[in-house]
């Protein structure tokens, strides 16, 4: 099934998600039996994106979605979802809102014997493709390319 590149898709979509105050984590256009566009949104909001803010953007993006026919005409289910708490970090915005922060680290290949470990984020560096982080009163570089998944550490309340 040809498909509107995600680019295309959030360009369309963007001016909806910054009506309704919140903005375009990710989109993901599955393809198979049942194929689905799922708009994973972002917020910088205390609580997050709830199940009212999918619902309102999923409403407010029919009609541009009917316009732009991201499948050319072939059918599909729309999904608005949150990317949840554990999401990866893939944007700029990402990483540098969380600097002074816990995060979970996982790499590649081991370091030091560890493949996975929670660190603080001290600083992001994309011209460099690297972030700092402290481990144990340790700090050191990673290259972006050694993680396979960076985010935020989630700590439960004892």
């Amino acid at each position: 099934m040809k498909v509107k590149s995600a680019e295309e898709i959030e360009k369309a979509l963007a001016p909806v998600a910054e009506e309704i105050g919140v903005g375009i984590y990710e989109i993901v256009f599955k393809q198979g039996k049942n194929p689905s566009l799922t708009v994973f949104l972002d917020t910088e909001k205390e609580g997050g994106i709830d199940l009212d803010t999918c619902e309102k953007f999923h409403n407010a993006i029919d009609p541009v979605l009917d316009e732009l026919d991201p499948t050319y005409g072939q059918p599909y289910t729309l999904n608005v979802s949150s990317p949840g708490i554990d999401r990866p970090f893939k944007k700029d915005s990402d990483y540098l809102r969380h600097i002074g922060k816990k995060v979970e680290i996982k790499l590649y290949a081991p370091m030091k014997g560890e493949k996975f470990f929670e660190a603080v984020l001290l600083e992001y560096n994309p011209a460099a493709g690297n972030v700092t982080v402290e481990k144990k009163g340790e700090t050191f570089k990673l290259n972006l390319s050694q993680i396979v998944k960076m985010s935020e550490a989630i700590e439960f309340d004892q």
